[in-house]
């Protein structure tokens, strides 16, 4: 599987030496997605982007601390924007990639809106709302249904975590990024509800350049940039800007 092939990849990326490489600081709800336009810019290239994942308030805390970075994939247009202004990011640097989608998906419920609003069906997850952006909009979203309930909800660090949570059928539903309707989210499917895009605050997704000076690094943002890369950016979900 090339997503698995990837990963070992990332494991091995220590043992790297001769190789080129970028260290890119990716939102968890795009990486799988980063993993085939990475494997696609490696076969086009021979330069090896590395991805580090978190939440995109965990990673623009950790570039704001001086995480060696050359990159910053976000969830959201704020914290790109927050770095170009401080700094950190190179300015003229940042654009959107991707528009993001939510589902409420579950393994467990035959329907998944009536279980948002069933008080006994169990647990709601969604990433934390102050880290992750898709974590605010999925709290936008409940709280427009009126199905926001402090004591049904779970929090993940970031998005793969808040779905891992109704993988394992420790929450009845997730309400996730669509691009994370893959593997066991996929195939252990019992119901998939696609939110309305006008029920939260538009998902607009961008990168910028952190280092100047990494010629490398500005050819993979150009990559992202590129119709290949854009094709596999919808294929996982997303929507792209025009």
């Amino acid at each position: 599987m090339r997503v698995r092939a990837f990963l070992i990849l990332l494991l091995l990326a220590g043992e790297v030496s001769a190789q080129e490489r970028i260290q890119v600081a990716v939102s968890s709800n795009f990486v799988l997605t980063f993993t085939e336009i990475a494997m696609a810019f490696e076969a086009k290239t021979g330069i090896l982007a590395l991805a580090r994942t978190g939440s995109s308030g965990q990673l623009y805390a950790q570039i704001s601390n001086g995480a060696p970075f050359d990159i910053y994939i976000s969830a959201d247009d704020e914290r790109p924007a927050a770095l170009e202004r401080s700094g950190y990011g190179v300015r003229g640097t940042r654009f959107t990639y991707a528009l993001g989608r939510l589902v409420v998906w579950s393994r467990k419920a035959d329907d998944c809106l009536a279980a948002l609003h069933d008080p006994h069906a169990g647990y709601i997850a969604l990433a934390n709302p102050d880290l992750a952006p898709y974590g605010a909009a999925a709290r936008d979203f409940l709280v427009s249904i009126g199905a926001w309930h402090a004591e049904r909800i779970v929090l993940g660090t970031n998005a793969m975590q808040a779905r891992s949570f109704a993988v394992t059928g420790n929450a009845v539903v997730a309400v996730m990024p669509y691009a994370q309707l893959t593997g066991l989210a996929r195939t252990n499917s019992r119901c998939v509800y696609e939110v309305p895009a006008d029920s939260h605050s538009p998902i607009r997704q961008q990168a910028i350049l952190l280092d100047e000076k990494n010629v490398s690094a500005q050819r993979f943002l150009e990559y992202l940039k590129s119709d290949e890369a854009r094709e596999i950016i919808r294929q996982y979900g997303y929507e792209v800007p025009e």
